[in-house]
């Protein structure tokens, strides 16, 4: 029993140094690619192309990365992925530095990166649950999203020093190092055995495999309940995530500094949000908790649109940081202990989609409103209708009933 205990803990901290090992890299080289772009052609459109490359192949591939995290053994996924993402960062390095400058081949480059993420994504969040103790899931998956947003607040700060000091080359190789040492981890220290269903002999297509995920989800009302709220959630959440920047130069001033800062108190409240579900963990029922988080960034969503003083401003935002990982980690906890081992890919596959998807769509429809409406009357009417989202949902007896936590029985 002790040696289990021992090894379980060996494998989720080497699975998760090496990741974060690796997301710091392909952080650095996000950061860089866009700041590049927006500096090179100080071009909206160009911008919105780069969006599109970033988010659009990960929507479409998504499905099929589902089937394959289902089918095959996820750690070679997860490797082959990152992989796949270094090589392209590599070939885009070595080619800048044969002078050859080129904007489109930046948009190839975020393509083939967003491929890698459609089948890193649900091969992952469906590989820790093969490590972890059902009853600790939630502490390791707090633990996981509190360092990658320890991850997510220095990397832009790095990536744009580096940017100063050094030619962009310089990120790239940075990000091909990364990934080797977070793949070499998985390679050689890592033993994990494949799921069930991975050593099997598959009798059904890829497509049939691809049906039967749709169908499990349709006929799982909790699951279609869970992806309906978070993509209603995601969709609002625009308004806060993509035009807060925006409202602060309009409202606050122009100041570089002011945007640091806003980003800054975003980032440690998502690092205090997840140290605070390591240690408090949530409500026994883990759709409170969600709903808990959807009032926190309703009320404080509303609260960037009337707060006229900006430190109170960066309090507020910092409070917006701390409701997602009290979001993220229960529901990411819910599909793990929920959803049958064999399906857990292609129902995360789904989620990625949805995460993808609804923030952008969300942007389609509220940056345009932005320059004909007030963004604190935006602010205040989305963060109204996310607080009118968990009176819903508190009262959908399916998926709080799918809340609750598995008894003894049903872990045995």
């Amino acid at each position: 029993m002790k040696d289990a205990k021992l090894q379980w803990k060996r494998n989720i901290i080497l699975y998760i140094t090496s990741q974060t090992i690796s997301l710091f890299g392909s952080s650095l080289v996000q950061y860089a690619i866009m700041w590049y772009i927006t500096l090179e052609t100080k071009s909206g459109l160009m911008m919105t192309i780069s969006i599109l490359c970033g988010f659009l192949p990960t929507l479409l591939l998504a499905p099929f990365a589902g089937v394959w995290a289902d089918r095959y053994n996820r750690k070679v996924l997860i490797m082959l992925s990152d992989s796949l993402i270094a090589l392209s960062t590599l070939f885009i390095a070595v080619v800048f530095l044969m002078g050859y400058k080129e904007m489109w081949l930046l948009f190839v480059v975020q393509i083939v990166r967003a491929l890698g993420t459609a089948v890193h994504a649900p091969s992952s969040s469906a590989f820790i649950p093969q490590m972890v103790p059902e009853a600790l899931l939630t502490k390791v998956n707090a633990t996981n999203s509190s360092i990658q947003s320890v991850t997510m607040l220095i990397s832009p700060m790095v990536s744009g020093a580096l940017m100063s000091l050094a030619p962009i080359e310089s990120i790239f190789f940075i990000d091909v190092l990364t990934a080797i040492i977070g793949v070499s981890t998985l390679l050689i220290f890592l033993k994990v055995p494949p799921h069930e269903k991975a050593m099997q002999k598959q009798t059904v297509s890829h497509l049939e495999d691809l049906r039967l995920g749709f169908d499990y989800i349709r006929k799982h009302d909790y699951v279609m309940a869970f992806f309906l709220f978070s993509g209603i959630m995601l969709f609002l959440a625009a308004t806060p995530a993509f035009l807060t920047p925006l409202q602060v130069t309009r409202s606050f001033g122009s100041d570089v500094w002011r945007l640091t800062a806003v980003e800054i108190s975003f980032s440690l409240g998502m690092i205090f949000g997840g140290i605070g579900m390591v240690y408090w963990g949530g409500f026994r029922n883990r759709v409170h908790t969600m709903i808990l988080s959807l009032a926190m960034l309703g009320f404080f969503t509303i609260m960037l649109g009337v707060m006229t003083n900006f430190w109170v401003y960066l309090v507020f935002m910092a409070f917006i940081g701390v409701s997602l990982p009290m979001f993220n980690t229960p529901a990411m906890v819910l599909l793990q202990e929920k959803v049958e081992e064999n399906y857990l890919g292609r129902v995360f596959s789904v989620l990625t989609m949805i995460s993808s998807s609804m923030m952008p769509l969300g942007m389609v429809i509220f940056g345009p409103l932005s320059d004909v409406i007030d963004i604190e009357w935006l602010l205040i009417l989305t963060g109204c209708l996310t607080v009118f989202e968990c009176v819903f949902m508190f009262r959908h007896k399916v998926l709080v009933a799918a809340g609750e936590p598995l008894k003894i029985e049903e872990i045995g």
